[in-house]
């Protein structure tokens, strides 16, 4: 009866012993996580409270939207035009003239 008592508290420790160490390699691999997520964080920008306000929005809604077209005037072209000489020139012409589309797009009075 001992030596049956002694196998079943033995098997018990194991199984303790392994849960234990379970449970120590899944918090070493959380602390490894939060350590790569603080140090990833530490290299974005941070927000500045004062970046939000109304006319920033509005300028960011703006380049978003001149951006858009951009990108769907660009694939209009690659779809429709079959050489890759006026598909890299109307990349390149959309970039310089993408300062002028917006003044005259967003022109404020």
């Amino acid at each position: 009866m001992a030596k049956a008592r002694a196998q079943a508290r033995a098997e018990r420790e194991r199984i303790a012993a392994a849960a234990a160490a379970e449970r120590e390699a899944v918090a070493a691999r959380e602390a490894r996580r939060r350590a790569r997520t603080r140090w990833l964080r530490g290299r974005l920008p941070r927000r500045r409270p004062g970046s939000g306000g109304v006319l920033a929005r509005r300028r960011r809604r703006q380049v978003e939207a001149l951006v858009a077209l951009l990108i769907v005037l660009n694939a209009l072209v690659w779809f429709a035009a079959p050489s890759w000489s006026v598909r890299a020139l109307a990349a390149v012409a959309s970039v310089l003239v993408a300062p002028v589309l917006y003044t005259v797009l967003f022109r404020r009075d």
